[in-house]
């Protein structure tokens, strides 16, 4: 009973942090139900089954929360937020970019269409959104949230608006996302050291000038014949550089612990560019599998000159939470779950999924500074 009640007083501290958002209290109640079911044990989390579990009779008002109701989803979503911060915060904090992918069926959800999913490892019908994490000692949490629109969307405004994407909405890349959503944690004074992302973002070498720009240290993933400048001024690919190195260049540090324990690797790394702005440095930075030496993995880094091998090395390995955030989010917090096509909707869902996995975040974390274990959840 304890915990069941500890999991419901973290779920409507944080919805009092936002209930101010919604201009009625029909909605403002039926948010607060509606993140609750969203972490019950319900084999299907649509509107539906939380409208049955908040003792309604029909899912009108769930649809409505997420449709007509008048509130403003952005807003909570810096209130999530300014509440991990708060939770989890911590000034050497990483800031994670990664994009999942949501299998939808039919043309009219908005943003859907054949199109690569990570999530599935190939081309299906879906929904593509782009998020960024936060990850602390204390836990990690998905902080902002976009939907991308390709192309054949953004190209015809009124299947746009017949899935109510404002006409103001252009056509955005993920790697302008990424940037946006960066942005946003940076106008907000977001406590964190780095930012890390796969070699889809860190492989734009505009990404990376774009960071350098901000002194935002980054340890980029990138692909094995992406080029930078040497210490002597010329252009090299990063695996030649790697190829390079003698045997006692390689170090075997953890990238950090794993659901089985530290996750080993032999690491290297060697400076680039031949110049140093502001106390900050370049380097190409190496992963080598233990079981397979020809497996390596490159990425592109920049920060303090002080910074160490197995500081890289943490920040490469932080790159997993944000899987992590996706799999728990969407095994307990319903993130995947949706039944809803228009635009404002899915950002509605998305909010309440990403407050509701905060709300999880923050009580791991008090029990984990307890000393004790990780409660269940509740039934």
């Amino acid at each position: 009973m304890r915990q069941v009640e500890s999991w419901r007083e973290a779920l409507a501290g944080l919805h009092a942090r936002f209930a101010s958002r919604f201009a009625r209290s029909e909605p403002r109640g039926r948010a607060l139900e509606y993140m609750a079911g969203l972490v019950a044990p319900l084999e299907c989390k649509n509107g539906w089954s939380l409208a049955e579990r908040a003792g309604e009779a029909h899912p009108i008002g769930m649809q409505r929360l997420l449709g007509e109701a008048d509130w403003d989803a952005d807003s909570v979503r810096d209130d999530v937020r300014d509440f991990v911060i708060e939770s989890i915060g911590d000034k050497d904090a990483v800031l994670i970019g990664d994009d999942t992918g949501f299998l939808k069926k039919g043309v009219r959800s908005a943003g859907v269409q054949r199109q690569y999913s990570g999530t599935a490892g190939r081309t299906e019908n879906c929904q593509i959104g782009t998020f960024l994490a936060y990850a602390s000692r204390r836990g990690r949490a998905l902080i902002d949230r976009e939907l991308y629109l390709p192309k054949s969307w953004t190209d015809d405004r009124e299947r746009c608006r017949a899935a109510g994407v404002p006409d103001e909405v252009p056509f955005a890349t993920k790697i302008e996302h990424f940037q946006a959503m960066l942005q946003r944690a940076l106008d907000a004074k977001v406590p964190f050291a780095w930012v890390t992302a796969d070699e889809a973002y860190g492989q734009v070498k505009r990404v990376r000038s774009w960071l350098e720009q901000r002194a935002v240290a980054h340890v980029l993933a990138t692909k094995v014949n992406d080029t930078v400048i040497t210490t002597r001024g010329a252009e090299a690919r990063v695996d030649a550089l790697v190829a390079g190195l003698p045997r006692q260049a390689w170090k075997r540090v953890s990238a950090g612990a794993g659901a089985h324990g530290h996750r080993f690797y032999d690491w290297a790394r060697m400076p680039i560019r031949i110049w140093w702005e502001n106390g900050f440095g370049h380097w190409v930075l190496a992963r080598r599998s233990l079981t397979d030496p020809t497996e390596i993995a490159y990425y592109v880094c920049y920060g303090p000159v002080g910074t160490r091998l197995r500081d890289l090395a943490r920040v490469a390995g932080a790159r997993w939470q944000v899987e992590e955030c996706f799999q728990a989010a969407k095994n307990e917090c319903g993130l995947d779950h949706y039944q809803v096509r228009r635009y404002d909707a899915w950002y509605r869902h998305i909010t309440l999924s990403m407050a509701a996995l905060a709300a999880l975040t923050a009580i791991r974390a008090q029990e984990l500074s307890k000393g004790a274990a990780i409660l269940d959840k509740p039934a």
